[in-house]
């Protein structure tokens, strides 16, 4: 998704970085890549949402966390480059 500043400021919504961010009631979980990327049922997750055009590249550097997000019924992954720290503090 794609807002303006002022969704932002709202509280409602969850910047992800750059011009990202998702409404907070559709956000299921925020992951730290390098500690779940280990499991095989997280990568084979990441591929099949990957394979499905459900994967959404918000990380303009190398991306730290993952932002599992599921909104009538469709489910999107955005990488981000914020540690899953920084997004909880948003």
């Amino acid at each position: 998704h794609h807002l303006g500043r002022e969704a932002h400021m709202s509280g409602t919504y969850l910047h992800l970085g750059g011009q990202y961010v998702v409404p907070r009631a559709s956000v299921a979980g925020i992951f730290d890549i390098d500690n779940t990327t280990s499991a095989r049922s997280t990568r084979e997750m990441l591929a099949a949402a990957e394979k499905n055009g459900e994967v959404i590249n918000a990380a303009e550097d190398l991306p730290r966390s993952f932002v599992l997000c599921e909104e009538g019924g469709r489910r999107r992954v955005y990488l981000s480059q914020l540690s899953p720290a920084a997004l909880q503090r948003r």
